[in-house]
């Protein structure tokens, strides 16, 4: 059965992954519910970066899920639903994935979507169980670039992309992509409720960015690992090459970049 998101669109919140985590926290999530906000000022994104979006230039929003799973169950799900994005700006678009993918669109371990080697999108999730008897409600959010200009890139001091960088998109409607990433996300839930990342893997390998590249994983500012990136295993953990041996990446606490 399909998942019936709960819709919530706000003007303005500090951070709609923080909206949702104040009310799990305080034992007042029932339903599942995606909750956007036009403009975020202090949305949140890995490894305590902040994501900057002003109204109209960005989509950020969060969902709210309950799933049966353990949280240690829960291993390649923001993989997932990297791919749920990329499924609902090619329904929203009409620009097909393989297109997408010739376009330069892909998929950057654990949680990136990048447009030629730019930073388009990105996911943050948060949330567990308060006790054993309750679902683990994970918190997903969600920020995509729909246009970039040069005092946004300055802000944030790199090179961002955006979907109007993409020929075909004239200009991209954002509720009309919310809508499409909420319907790619149920049907992602649903299977990985079911068979877990595994039903995921092959597909997520073939949207990855630096697959068969010399990369480094480096953990604040320091290279802990050098080696050929070979994609991910079953559970979503990032497969690095080094003396010929394969190594795991585990922990999300890390970066991946590859190597000039």
């Amino acid at each position: 059965m399909a998942i019936n998101w709960i819709l919530e669109s706000i003007d303005q919140s500090p951070s709609t992954n923080e909206d949702l985590m104040v009310r799990w926290r305080a034992g007042e999530l029932w339903e599942p519910i995606a909750r956007k906000a036009i403009t975020q000022t202090s949305g949140k994104g890995r490894l305590g970066r902040t994501w900057v979006s002003h109204a109209k230039q960005a989509l950020t929003f969060s969902v709210a899920y309950p799933f049966k799973k353990s949280i240690a169950e829960l291993s390649g799900l923001s993989l997932a639903c990297g791919l749920a994005v990329i499924k609902g700006i090619s329904q929203a678009t009409g620009i097909s994935q393989e297109d997408l993918k010739n376009l330069g669109l892909g998929l950057k371990w654990p949680n990136d979507i990048f447009l030629n080697d730019k930073k388009l999108a990105g996911m943050l999730l948060e949330g567990g169980q308060l006790n054993a008897s309750q679902a683990t409600w994970i918190v997903i959010g969600i920020g995509i670039n729909l246009t970039a200009d040069e005092h946004l890139e300055n802000s944030i001091k790199r090179p961002i992309a955006s979907l109007d960088q993409i020929s075909q998109i004239k200009s991209m409607d954002a509720d009309v992509l919310w809508l499409a990433i909420l319907k790619e996300l149920a049907e992602t839930i649903e299977v990985f409720e079911q068979y877990s990342f595994v039903k995921f893997q092959d597909e997520w390998n073939s949207w990855d960015i630096y697959k068969n590249q010399t990369c480094a994983i480096v953990q604040n500012e320091q290279i802990q690992l050098e080696g050929l990136e070979r994609g991910v295993d079953a559970q979503g953990h990032l497969l690095i090459e080094s003396d010929n041996k394969i190594q795991k990446v585990i922990s999300g606490d890390v970066s991946l970049k590859a190597k000039p």
